[in-house]
């Protein structure tokens, strides 16, 4: 099978790339999801709070994924349901027709540099069994996962009653199954924050959450609306060091952390439970984009991009979760439409192979960017950045540079890193610099010393 453009993905992001490519003149794309229906994990998230930026107006997250669904089908886009894609591969273009990967032969010698070359992607599901399409150009929009227990190194045995916090919203919300009567939540991301709330609707009891870091890990009004509103203790600085019972959890043993993040000797506590709920980070599935080789951002864990949300490989996109963990969705499906006209761009030839990239350095503060690096020759008007920092600033400002020069410097109040900044930078004000060497995003006491 040939086709011009393939979204790995049926979630936001997927979604929001498709219609767009479609929009920007591509007719031959597919979008190729594993689970039985489009949405991702919006499907599971029926809270509200979505589409505030893109419609204006507050949904829950399946209704907002059934606005990009009906899109999506009112274009008459196709989509296959139930279908892994279990590999990526390239080789070079002309040279598909050659005995190689795509006949199961031996991998052929990757060029040096960025050269043409046609994407191999190999799917499988349960009517056609495991095939290869050849595709121009990808998209990836795989998602992200949670971090599990093992990735924790929690001691204790391995009792029923102990889930990601996503889980337990799948079996909430999804399956109408509650997960326990006594829950402790560890790790106040988003997910923990929301769960801790639905939990207490539900009619469970939730001690309490506790958090690692000196800081949450999720959106101040997550912290207000969950947890404040309903009572719900939130003990910064402790962790759990033990789990209690051996068929079903019992109880679990929190401490409070020294700033190494090392359990405080005579801390403990003992809290009785009969669940314990995981909340602690999200990891990009990037499974797939390592098979192909794609340069990763040891910062984010996703593919490194420049200023078209382009990897290293020549034709490969990637966009939303995969490429780093966003807060809203309304900016998952703001990137993946970029990525969707993007690579439409690549495809039509519009998107010319970069001359001179300015590399974007992320420094006093600031953890990562995306995109980054930019060129100004292939970038549209005005490029949005987006960013997180690495700690908690309180009367702080966002100081970019250009060659050491400061451009500009915006007050915040309060930068956290469970909130996600951007900044935009204009075309016109980067080609005024000439030959610009690098641009700095840093962060800066308001008063403008040094943080």
């Amino acid at each position: 099978m040939k086709k011009d453009l393939v979204i790995i993905g049926g979630g936001p992001a997927g979604l929001a790339a498709a219609i767009a490519a479609r929009d920007a003149g591509v007719e031959d794309l597919l979008i190729l999801e594993r689970d039985a229906r489009l949405g991702g994990i919006l499907n599971q998230c029926i809270h509200n709070g979505f589409g505030l930026h893109t419609f204006r107006e507050e949904l829950t997250g399946p209704e907002y994924a059934g606005r990009y669904i009906d899109q999506v089908l009112a274009r008459d886009i196709p989509c296959k349901l139930n279908t892994m894609v279990v590999d990526l591969s390239d080789v070079p273009r002309g040279a598909e027709g050659e005995k190689g990967e795509a006949e199961g032969g031996p991998k052929p010698e990757r060029p040096e540099g960025r050269k043409k070359s046609v994407c191999l992607v190999t799917v499988m599901n349960r009517e056609e069994g495991i095939y290869t399409i050849e595709a121009g150009a990808v998209i990836l929009a795989m998602g992200c996962r949670e971090r599990s227990r093992g990735a924790l190194n929690i001691p204790g045995f391995r009792p029923a009653g102990i889930y990601s916090a996503g889980t337990a919203q799948r079996y909430v919300n999804m399956e109408g199954r509650m997960p326990g009567r006594e829950v402790v939540i560890l790790g106040s991301g988003d997910i923990g924050l929301i769960m801790a709330r639905r939990m207490t609707l539900e009619g469970a009891r939730v001690k309490l959450v506790a958090e690692l870091m000196p800081y949450s890990g999720g959106l101040k009004r997550n912290i207000v609306q969950c947890l404040d509103d309903f009572g719900i203790p939130l003990k910064l600085s402790h962790t759990v060091v033990d789990i209690r019972g051996k068929e079903r959890v019992e109880a679990v043993v929190i401490a409070r952390v020294d700033e190494y993040s090392r359990p405080i000797p005579g801390t403990e506590e003992t809290v009785t439970c009969d669940t314990l709920l995981l909340s602690c980070g999200l990891i990009p599935e990037n499974e797939l984009s390592d098979s192909l080789g794609v340069e990763m951002n040891p910062a984010t864990n996703g593919p490194k991009v420049n200023e078209s949300l382009e990897t290293d490989r020549e034709g490969v996109f990637a966009c939303g979760n995969v490429l780093h963990v966003h807060d809203l969705v309304d900016y998952v499906s703001e990137e993946a439409a970029q990525a969707g006209r993007r690579a439409a761009a690549f495809l039509d030839g519009r998107l010319e192979k970069t001359k001179r990239e300015i590399p974007i350095r992320a420094v006093d503060g600031v953890r990562y960017t995306v995109p980054a690096s930019l060129d100004t020759g292939r970038m549209e008007e005005t490029q949005v950045v987006r960013f997180r920092v690495g700690n908690v600033y309180r009367d702080a400002a966002i100081e970019i540079s250009f060659d050491g020069k400061v451009v500009s410097s915006r007050k915040k109040k309060v930068l956290a890193p469970g909130e996600m900044e951007q900044i935009n930078l204009k075309k016109a004000d980067l080609e005024q610099y000439g030959d610009l060497k690098e641009i700095r995003i840093a962060i800066r006491p308001a008063d403008g010393g040094k943080q």
